[in-house]
Order: structure tokens, then sequence, then C-alpha cells
């Protein structure tokens, strides 16, 4: 792939392609001429996903935290396709809540999915991207650059994944492999959706600066990741004003620590109060994470 290269009959490999980013993605990805390979935890959605897609498109059942599994996908997406040359690492999942009160499993699930099934994407698809001088993409968040209370999970993770791209790319760059990383914020997906059910998780995300608070559309995000793409951009982020969040980086934490600080005493009393609900409905958000337990609980 050149610098700016068409995507016009490239391969592109996307994780997560069920619903949310990882759909809208494949599907832009497929309107400027790229052939598709679909990965997720949803075979149905994924084949009419596919079955609509404009160019050669075919999908893969497949837990990314499964290496023998995701070796396989690998194998045989350079098989039917000849070749790879986008990979695109996006599946994820999320939950909430304050850490004390998570269930171990579920918090543990999410760094499993998020950075582990990232690190196995990658290991399992690198040796066609080498063979291609392709281009991977690992989508981050602005959790990345701005952890923040309630969030300890999905921030942990997705910092993880941040670094994690960056020596990637350090060490993949001479042998012609460009490394990526993509930055959300706050997108109107099932995931975000289904974080905002939870009363004082919308509440503490509405009280959050300006732009932080808003919810954004997905097809200008997506827009801006498929045009990064194309670019083999190092960092792409899928609301412009998240660019300018990285020169604020050394100074964040402190300001976290203390608005955070300040806003887990007021939601304290609430929190207590419905401890025990919350409780009982411990578990990963939205259809997306639905769909992970459902995976999870069929393989026993």
């Amino acid at each position: 792939m050149s610098a700016r290269g068409s995507l016009k009959g490239r391969v592109a490999v996307v994780t997560g392609a069920a619903r949310g980013v990882g759909e809208a993605l494949a599907r832009r990805l497929a309107a400027r001429g790229a052939r598709i390979a679909l990965i997720g935890l949803e075979p149905e959605a994924l084949e009419r996903i596919a079955g609509e897609l404009p160019t050669d498109s075919a999908h893969w059942h497949a837990d990314v935290t499964d290496a023998d599994t995701m070796e396989r996908v690998a194998r045989e997406v350079r098989e039917r396709f000849g070749a790879v040359d986008v990979v695109v690492a996006n599946a994820g999942v999320a939950q909430g809540g304050p850490f004390l009160d998570s269930d171990a499993r579920t918090w543990n699930r999410v760094v499993e999915v998020n950075l582990l099934g990232s690190a196995v994407t990658a290991r399992a698809f690198l040796p066609a991207l080498l063979e291609s001088r392709g281009y991977l993409l690992q989508i981050a968040s602005l959790a990345a650059v701005t952890p923040a209370p309630m969030m300890s999970a999905y921030c942990a993770s997705k910092s993880g994944v941040e670094a994690f791209a960056h020596c990637l790319r350090a060490e993949v760059a001479h042998r012609g492999v460009k490394v990526g990383v993509g930055y959300l914020s706050w997108t109107d997906t099932d995931m975000v959706r289904g974080a905002d059910e939870d009363e004082v998780m919308r509440e503490l995300r509405q009280r959050l600066p300006w732009p932080s608070n808003r919810t954004y559309p997905l097809r200008p995000a997506v827009e801006r990741i498929a045009a990064g793409i194309e670019r083999r951009a190092s960092h792409v982020y899928g609301q412009g004003w998240l660019r300018g969040m990285q020169g604020m980086r050394g100074y964040l934490p402190g300001i976290i620590a203390a608005v955070g600080s300040r806003e887990m005493r007021r939601f304290e009393p609430r929190l207590a109060a419905t401890r025990a609900t919350r409780a009982t409905r411990a578990g990963l958000v939205g259809a997306g994470g639905a769909a992970d337990e459902k995976a999870r609980a069929r393989q026993g």
C-alpha cells in the first residue's frame, strides 16, 4: 500500500464487526472499494452485513481472545482473499461502576477482550501484513487519554492498547508495516447507549466538561477513521477536538483526580443506596456485551 493509496481492491479485516463502530467502518471501507473480512461473535449479523456490502466480503465467527481460533481465521482469510492489507483491531466491551463494587470476572473480561484480544489479533495477522507491507489500526479511546472514575477496566484496557500499538509501530516500521491508533469520544453505539442505562453513569458523564460530555454521531466519526486508514495514519481522531487533548496529557491526571474525587463524593450516597441492585445486574454493557456473555455461556 502506498502512503496515501486507494483502498480499492485491498483486503481489510475488521474485528467486532457485527455492530457499532466495527459494522459502520466495514460498510465505509467497502464503499471505498475494499474487500472485507468481518470477524465477530454474532454470526447471523455478520452474515447479513457481508451480504449487504457492495464488494467481495466474507465473515468469520471468532472470539478475539482465542489464539488458536484467531490463527485459523487469519490463515483462512489469507486463503480466501489472497492477501491482507489492513487490519482494524476494533473488538471491545465495557463495564461501568466503582472498582470495589465490580464483579472480578466481568472486570477481567474487559481487559481480556480489549487488550489481550488486540494482541491476539495482531499476532495472528502480522505475518500477512508483513507480506503486504500493510497497515494495522488499533482502536483506542478518549479513555486512554483521560482515565476517569467508574471506568477502571475500560480505561486500563484502552490505555494498554494505545501503549501496545505505539510499541508495535516502532518494532515493525522498518519492515514496511504501519501501525495507527484510533481515538473516539462518546459515540452513538450500543455500548454507549448501554452505559447510559445506568442512571449514575449517565449523570456523571453529563457532568464532564464540554466537549467530552456529548454523545457524537457515528457516521462522521467512522468517515474520519476510514480516511485515516487510507492515509495509513499514525493517529486517527473520530472527533476532531480529540487531537488537541494530546498536548494536555501531562496535566490531566491531577485534574481528573481533583474533579473525580469531588464527583465521587457527591454520588456516594446514591451509589450506596443502589449497591445491592447494581450488584445483581453487574455485567458487560450494551448489546455487544450481551453477545460476549452469551458466547461464553455456550462454551460452558
